[in-house]
């Protein structure tokens, strides 16, 4: 799934980019948006230990998939930027069909990983939209975010993208 994802995306990228119309106003929103995205994503890459062991604090405690609730703030966040009520309404169908199967799929390989614990904290967690207390689980896990976590999770890579996907509609925006 996750190949299929990052190949679509490119159908989508390609035509963004040729026909935004980003103006200033339109930057400053959707990079605010981006931004949040970015520390979101950052804190849950800097805390997980994917399939060596259920993470359920930092921002785990709030929602069972803070990657993609930070992506999904990426994403809007550039699509606003392209100046057109269409890009966040392609973004918003696109993410919708993707992530919800691929949050199922990891639900259920998480599921098998993880059985009871799983369980007990799928029942106390939301799957996307967080929560406004953070879970406790009865273990009192407390994994706390790790810059070498970080980097061995490789969540530059969004940061970077993020950088050049707004490098180039401030291009569009002020000087082509």
């Amino acid at each position: 799934m996750r190949q299929l994802r990052l190949r679509a995306v490119w159908l989508i990228v390609l035509p963004f980019f040729w026909f935004s119309t980003p103006t200033a106003a339109w930057l400053a929103v959707g990079c605010a948006l981006a931004v949040l995205g970015l520390v979101i994503r950052g804190w849950s890459a800097g805390t997980i230990h994917k399939d060596q062991e259920l993470t359920v604090s930092g921002p785990y405690a709030f929602t069972r998939n803070p990657l993609y609730l930070g992506s999904f703030f990426i994403g809007l966040g550039v699509s606003i930027a392209g100046g057109s009520w269409i890009w966040p309404t392609v973004f918003l169908g696109f993410f919708a069909t993707v992530y919800t199967r691929t949050m199922a799929g990891e639900a259920q390989h998480l599921g098998e990983l993880f059985p009871e614990r799983y369980a007990e904290y799928a029942a106390g967690v939301p799957a996307f939209l967080p929560r406004l207390t953070p879970y406790r689980p009865q273990d009192g896990q407390t994994a706390g975010f790790r810059w070498a976590q970080y980097a061995r999770n490789r969540e530059w890579e969004a940061a970077l993208g993020a950088l050049a996907a707004f490098g180039l509609l401030a291009a569009k925006a002020f000087w082509l």
